[in-house]
Formats: C-alpha cells, structure tokens, sequence
C-alpha cells in the first residue's frame, strides 16, 4: 500500500460524517471530506505558531532541544484527546522543529506484519513515523512493534509449519507518534512503550479567537476581533470545527455581506446554519427537546431517546451525547439520560413541578 493510499484510509468511516439534514454534521470534531480542501495550509508548522496546549508546547520544546544536542532521535510519543484537537498538527510540528521526514499512516491501514515491516524498513536514520488512530492496530502487527520501538529491529516469520524461519531485520532509528481518540482501548504492552504521553485539552475561547484570526489571514478573509471570539465561542473548543465554521462563515459573508465578517455578520451566519450561542446544532437541540418537553425531564432510556430523536443509539452515544455531557446539560443515572436545569434554561423552558 502506498503512503497516499494509507493517509487516505485516515479519512474513511469517519462517525458523524452522514448526519445533519442530509450532509455532514456541522459541529463533528472528525475529520470531513469538507475539511481536506484547506486543512493541511492552515496547520501551524513550529511550537510558535501553534496556538494553546501550553504545557504540551513548553515539555515538548525542551524534549526536542535536548534530543537535537545530543544528535539522537526524540522518544516515541503518543497523543491522546477528542478528535480536532491538533494531534496529527503536532505529529507535523514534531517532525519541522527536528528537522526529520514525516511518514503517515493509520492504524487501520497496517492489516499485515508484512505491512509494517514495508514502512519501517523504508524509513530513513531520524525519520518520524505517525501512526493515527494507533489503538486501531491488530494484535500481530502491534507484537511485530514492539521490538522496533525498543530495539529497532523486526523478527519476521517467513514460511509456515516445519520450514518456517525467523529473519531479523535492522531498522533505522526513528521516532513513533501514536494518536488515539481511545486511549483505554490501547493494550498495556504497547502504551509502556512511549516514553512521552500527552493528553490533550478542549481549546479556551480566547485560544480559538487566534486561531481564527490565524486561518483568516491565510485564507484572505476579512475578519474583526469580535467576529472572531463569535466563531470562537460556539466552536465547542475545537480548532477544526473553529476552521470549519470560519469557513462556513466566509461563504455568508462573501454572499450576504460584502465579504466582512463582523460580530453580527458572524452571529448571523451561524444561525443560519443553526448553530446556537452554545455551539449546539439542530440534533443536539432535539435531543434536549426530547428529554426537556416529550419525556418532561425524567430519567429515559438511551434507546428510547434515539427512538424518539430517530437516530442510533451507538451514534447518539458516541456522537451526540459526550458534548451535552461535558457542558452539563444532560446527566447519566442508573435509571437513564435524564436533562438538566441548564437545559432547560438554554430551551427557555420552565422546571417541571417537583414530585
């Protein structure tokens, strides 16, 4: 499989992609066809142009300064966190501040040891080799790694039965970055093996408003301040959906206003495409209808609510509800997902009588 073959594969099944009045759902943090035509130039390419992850920016400069005087290559990293969040732009920075080749692939994409043992052994003294979505590789490829991380060398089984023999194979030394939206399905054995771990964080309004800014100088759009920190702030702290809704943005104000993008240009324009003050789409907002109006705030079960919303009960949890859950708007109970008051205040709906 060719290296653009396999960084294809990063975008298939991507959950969410087919929801939200017949296309793409606004407000997913996974990576959308919609996403590729300008992604790769307007991610940064230094620790100084990266905007937030403060902590990760200050170990990682200090990692990195000290691998480079001593001329070796930096330990195998791995980055956790939701998806949108810059792990496959840091995987990119990692590589420019060491001056080293990027090879990407994704989990997924590595079906074979005979795979592995293609890509590591056309990798060169120093490369950096990022592997997306690293929890998704099979059992006999991840035991194959191991030695490579450690040793850098392969063990490969060649033949079967009575004349099958082992080969060792050298590799150059590299450096691995794995990245996972999944770190507990990750194996023990293969998490030991990176020496640096991040995880990381959900973007501050402010970080997001720079990276706006940011995106529409390189894009040429004409932006202000306050447009900005609109688009920030219903960007459910997420630079690639902040990407994505400034582009979504652009395309209102290119027909409706000129091309300038305002406070109320963008309020505007986001409305329009029903995104609310709270970054909550139009299936965000029935499920809380659901919960608040058809159920009156009573504990209900998850299959009964994606009945009702008419949606899956796995997409509704891994899709949905994780967000209405982090901002508080809904809570689990033993006896279902039941809204809470912020919910019903974010609807304008009164608090049913207490029984």
């Amino acid at each position: 499989m060719t290296w653009e073959a396999q960084e294809e594969d990063l975008f298939d099944d991507v959950p969410g992609s087919g929801h939200g009045h017949g296309g793409p759902r606004p407000v997913t943090g996974e990576l959308t066809a919609d996403d590729l035509e300008v992604d790769r130039s307007l991610r940064p390419t230094t620790l100084d142009e990266y905007c937030g992850q403060e902590r990760v920016r200050d170990n990682l400069r200090v990692l990195i300064a000290a691998a480079k005087d001593r001329h070796e290559t930096l330990d195998h990293v791995l980055f956790s966190g939701p998806p949108g969040l810059g792990k496959t732009t840091l995987a990119n920075v990692v590589a420019n501040e060491m001056g080293a080749r990027l090879r990407t692939t994704s989990g997924p994409a590595i079906a074979r040891t005979g795979d592995l043992a293609a890509i590591l052994t056309n990798l060169e003294e120093g490369d950096v080799l990022f592997v997306d979505e690293i929890h998704r590789l099979n059992h006999q490829v991840e035991e194959v790694l191991y030695p490579a991380m450690e040793d850098f060398f392969l063990d490969i089984v060649i033949g079967k039965g009575p004349a099958a023999r082992s080969i060792r194979l050298d590799v150059p030394h590299f450096t691995l970055i794995g990245a996972t939206t999944r770190t507990g399905l990750l194996t023990g054995p293969l998490r030991d093996r990176f020496g640096i771990s991040y995880r990381l964080d959900y973007y501050t309004v402010d970080e997001l408003k720079h990276i706006v800014q940011r995106s529409a100088a390189i894009l040429g759009v004409e932006i202000d301040e306050q447009g900005a920190a609109e688009i920030a702030s219903r960007s459910r702290g997420t630079p690639r959906l902040a990407n994505r809704l400034l582009k979504r943005v652009r395309d209102y104000a290119q027909v409706r206003a000129g091309g300038v993008i305002t406070w109320e240009v963008a309020a505007e324009a986001l409305s329009f495409f029903e995104i609310d003050e709270m970054g909550l789409d139009w299936m965000d907002k029935k499920i809380l209808t659901a919960l608040t109006s058809t159920f009156r705030g009573r504990p209900v079960g998850l299959t009964t609510i994606a009945s009702a919303v008419g949606e899956d009960p796995s997409t509704l949890e891994d899709v949905y509800e994780p967000y209405l859950l982090q901002r508080g708007l809904i809570v689990r109970t033993p006896q279902g997902r039941q809204a809470t008051p912020a919910a019903f205040e974010h609807l304008g709906m009164p608090l049913p009588p207490q029984r």
